[in-house]
């Protein structure tokens, strides 16, 4: 595996374990305007490009009601929009706007930007990758 690879897995083993385990505040700490929680659930959508609210709430672990409350603070700050899926009408399919889209640009590009600094300090990767829950 080259540096960017490496790298991109050790942030996505980070931020998984980081989410399971709640080792963020999120009284106490926010990234880019919004709470842990909500810059979780705006990586997600941002990936995904369009996710229904069930399948972003079982992608973090959360109950759907609270996955509601923290798109409704990411809709009320015009970071994500929620529409009914137009395929199958029980579904709510949530999509960033382009406000949110930037957000998850400077999330992304802040990780970017982090790992490199400490990539001295881990040390060498070999084998292949394990899987990740």
């Amino acid at each position: 595996m080259d540096f960017q690879t490496n790298s991109k897995f050790l942030r996505e083993v980070i931020r998984r374990l980081e989410r399971k385990l709640g080792l963020l505040d999120e009284l106490e700490a926010s990234c880019c305007g919004v709470t842990f929680a909500q810059c979780h659930a705006v990586v997600e959508i941002g990936r995904a490009g369009s996710i229904s609210l069930n399948d972003l709430a079982a992608t973090l672990a959360l109950d759907k009601s609270t996955m509601n409350r923290t798109i409704n603070h990411l809709v009320t700050h015009n970071l994500a929009t929620r529409e009914i899926d137009p395929r199958d009408r029980r579904y709510i399919m949530i999509q960033l706007t382009p406000s949110g889209r930037k957000a998850f640009q400077t999330i992304e590009n802040s990780m970017e930007a982090f790992l490199p600094m400490y990539s001295t300090r881990f040390p060498k990767i070999s084998g292949s990758k394990s899987s990740i829950a």
